[in-house]
C-alpha cells in the first residue's frame, strides 16, 4: 500500500500541505469507477515541483499521495458544508467538480466504506498536521500553515466568472494575522500580471479554518491557484507549461519568504 503521505521535515516556522495533490487509489477503486472519475480530473496538478524550492527556504513540506477522490482532506471528518447555500464537494466525493459521476451506478461507498477511508487515510495526515505544527510552535513560538492548492480557473457549478490567479484565503480574517495576511497581499501586488484576492470566492476549507488560530500563535493561509496560471490547458492531460511554471514558481518563493520572515 502507498503511504498516507509523503513528508520532508523543515526548520522554519512555515509547514506546507498539499491536501489534493495525490492520485493514487486503493486497490479495486478505479474498476468501480466512471471512465470521467478515473482520471481524476479535480486533482491539483504539479504541486510538489511549484514548491519545490520549499526545503531551500527551510520549509516543510506535507503532501497526501491519495486522491482527494478517496476522501478530500479539506473537508471535516463530520463532512460539514463550507459554503452554505454552494454545492458541496463532500468528503468523499459521489460526483467531480463540473458535476459528473465519480461512481458507475450501484458502486458508490457507503457509509461504513466512508467511516473506514477516514481512519485509514484522513486521520493520519490530520495527526501529522497537528505534530508538526505543535513542533514549530515550540521551536519558534508560533507556526505558520500554508494550504496549497490550485483549480479550474472556470468551473459554473462552484463560482461565477473566471477565478483570479492567486486566492488567499484566511477565514475571512479568523485564522492568521491581520499583518501576515496584508504583507502576502503587498507581495502579491509587486506582481500585477497576475491577479489576486484576499477571502473571495475561496476562504480556506477546513485546514484553514481549523488550525488558523492567531490568538495561540497558529496562523493558517490557503493559497488556491487559478490553474492557467502554470498548464497549458485545463483540460486531460493537464500539460504543464515549464515557462508559466517557472514565473509561477518565482512568486510562490516571493509569498513564502514573506511567511517565513513573518514575526508575531
Amino acid at each position: 500500500m502507498t503511504s498516507v503521505y509523503t513528508f520532508s521535515p523543515g526548520d522554519a516556522p512555515v509547514l506546507i500541505t498539499l491536501p489534493h495533490a495525490g492520485q493514487s487509489l486503493p486497490d479495486g477503486l478505479s474498476e468501480r469507477m466512471t471512465e470521467t472519475g478515473r482520471v481524476l480530473p479535480d486533482t491539483d496538478w504539479y504541486m510538489e515541483a511549484l514548491y519545490d524550492f520549499a526545503l531551500g527556504l527551510g520549509v516543510g513540506v506535507l503532501r497526501a499521495n491519495y486522491s482527494r477522490y478517496v476522501v478530500d482532506l479539506n473537508r471535516g471528518a463530520d463532512d460539514a458544508a463550507l459554503y452554505p447555500g454552494r454545492p458541496s464537494t463532500g468528503l468523499v466525493p459521489h460526483l467531480t467538480f463540473s458535476g459528473q459521476p465519480i461512481y458507475k451506478d450501484g458502486q458508490e461507498p457507503d457509509h461504513q466504506e466512508v467511516v473506514e477511508r477516514t481512519n485509514l487515510f484522513w486521520t493520519p495526515y490530520h495527526q501529522k498536521i497537528e505534530h508538526e505544527l505543535a513542533r514549530l510552535k515550540d521551536k519558534w513560538g508560533w507556526a505558520i500553515l500554508w494550504d496549497g492548492h490550485s483549480i479550474a480557473s472556470t468551473i459554473p457549478r462552484l463560482f461565477e466568472g473566471i477565478l483570479p490567479d492567486l486566492n488567499f484565503g484566511t477565514n475571512t480574517g479568523a485564522a492568521c494575522a491581520p499583518a501576515l495576511a496584508q504583507a502576502l497581499v503587498a507581495q502579491a501586488r509587486v506582481f500585477p500580471h497576475y491577479t489576486h484576492v484576499l477571502d473571495g470566492r475561496f476562504k480556506g476549507g477546513y485546514t484553514t479554518r481549523h488550525y488558523g488560530k492567531p490568538e495561540e500563535n497558529i496562523h493558517a493561509v490557503q493559497l488556491e491557484l487559478a490553474q492557467t496560471t502554470y498548464l497549458e490547458s485545463e483540460d486531460s492531460p493537464w500539460p504543464l507549461s515549464s515557462e508559466k511554471a517557472g514565473q509561477l514558481r518565482y512568486v510562490l518563493k516571493q509569498l513564502l519568504r514573506c511567511a517565513v520572515a513573518y514575526r508575531p
